[in-house]
């Protein structure tokens, strides 16, 4: 009913717009500059929401990660001797061991829910003649709860052929499709080193970020074939076992090369997961690891303690501070169109004051005026938020294109975006369209 009673006033405004068409851009590129920022900031905000989140998922909950340090296992370098009394006798620690990981769930049963060491060696899988390197990762059958690991095929390590070393495996999906192709692996046998190992599972794929990172114990699995811990201590290497003369033979290499040493890894493990069975207890339960892995390495601090998810939750709220920013300086750009609109459509008010008066001298009414401006000013928002939610989308799919930032664009945002704009376009105009409609027809006729 409003429609149609105003509809010729509308029209006029519509043909005002498309009577000048530059400067109705020129109008509108405010628009459409702030509607696009809007989309493509929020979305470069839910992609990195969305990647934290499936970081946190990858990392598992109530993770705590131990990892040695670059310390050489043995006792502190060259220079802290130094500096220490020649009488006091220098500290030693075996580095991370598979007591360690013991002792922990001995000492923590009722906090510790789960608990994995986890060592790791680059080896060559072979088979029928395809030769492949792959990393070789010895972990406990919970491993995979862990760190939400699922299989899409056979089962995990039965406590059995883990408490036993047996020579089984579970797989990575790039290892399956490199010698397996089509065929189901399991039951079947693949060389790794010098030792034949049964394929029982193979692990599903997941997408890896460049973000992501070993140090919170995120690594991609494609590539990997794990095997119980045991199994790799018996049947490929224990570096707990290192003899004498290879100690001798690498401190005579380091002396030969000018007396720079070159610390080997002579850790037995590479990693121990501990999984805490309450969020909320994570923080003391690490100082508590610290403290007695302290003891254990007789004050020698040659490990790490970290607690992925809370450096992942940090970081999530250092980006969501940061997308807030994004989004409030993206935001501004529609204030600042809403502006240019404003200027744009006062100016036009005087340049069409003629226009105005004869409207009025033929009975136009205060309310057909302020339509007709109000009308204008609303089309060039509406039509500007169109254009910039396109350009918006391009601009997403461009930054993840040319930069690999993943970017998701949600239904909120692009409503949000052409919601304000439009808004913004009725606030602005309003001004102008009732300056237009205050005009005086007699005074309007003379200009």
């Amino acid at each position: 009913m409003i429609l149609s009673k105003y509809f010729h006033d509308i029209l006029i405004g519509i043909e005002a717009i498309f009577a000048n068409k530059l400067k109705s851009l020129l109008t509108a590129l405010g628009i459409i500059f702030g509607v696009a920022a809007v989309i493509s900031m929020l979305a470069i905000g839910n992609g990195a929401q969305q990647e934290i989140l499936e970081q946190i998922k990858m990392v598992g909950v109530n993770n705590i990660v131990i990892t040695p340090t670059a310390q050489s296992v043995g006792g502190q370098s060259d220079e802290e001797s130094a500096e220490d009394s020649k009488e006091e006798k220098r500290k030693f620690s075996k580095g991370l061991s598979l007591l360690d990981a013991e002792a922990i769930m001995k000492v923590l049963p009722t906090v510790v829910d789960k608990i994995s060491p986890v060592i790791s060696f680059n080896y060559s899988a072979i088979l029928d003649g395809k030769s492949k390197p792959v990393v070789l990762e010895g972990v406990a059958p919970c491993y995979f709860e862990l760190f939400n690991m699922n299989l899409v095929m056979g089962e995990t390590f039965a406590n059995r052929q883990s408490n036993l070393g047996q020579k089984v495996c579970i797989i990575g999906d790039n290892i399956r499709k490199t010698f397996f192709n089509q065929d189901n692996p399991i039951g079947k046998y693949i060389k790794c080193g010098e030792i034949w190992l049964k394929v029982i599972g193979v692990v599903e794929r997941r997408d890896f970020t460049a973000s992501a990172s070993d140090e919170m114990g995120i690594s991609s699995s494609d590539n990997k074939i794990f095997i119980p811990v045991r199994t790799m201590l018996s049947r490929f290497k224990d570096r707990a076992l290192i003899r004498a003369d290879e100690i001798e033979r690498s401190n005579g290499r380091s002396n030969q090369q000018g007396g720079s040493k070159k610390h080997n890894n002579l850790n037995q493990l590479d990693k121990i997961v501990v999984q805490v069975k309450e969020t909320e207890m994570l923080g003391s339960t690490s100082e508590v690891i610290r403290r007695m892995m302290l003891r254990r390495h007789n004050e020698v601090f040659d490990f790490e303690v970290t607690i992925p998810e809370l450096l992942l939750k940090q970081q999530q709220r250092t980006k969501n501070i940061f997308n807030i920013v994004l989004g409030a300086i993206a935001s501004i750009s529609l204030i600042v169109g809403g502006i240019g609109i404003m200027n744009i459509m006062l100016a036009s008010v005087m340049e069409r004051i003629r226009e105005i008066g004869t409207r009025q001298a033929i009975g136009a009414s205060k309310k057909d005026i302020i339509v007709q401006f109000l009308a204008e000013s609303t089309l060039i928002s509406l039509s500007g938020g169109i254009v910039g939610i396109i350009l918006g989308v391009v601009l997403s799919m461009l930054i993840t294109y040319m930069f690999d930032i993943k970017t998701i664009i949600s239904f909120f945002s692009i409503f949000i975006a052409f919601g304000v704009s439009v808004f913004v376009g009725i606030l602005f105009g309003y001004l102008p369209a009732r300056k237009a409609a205050e005009q005086d027809p007699v005074i309007s006729l003379r200009q």
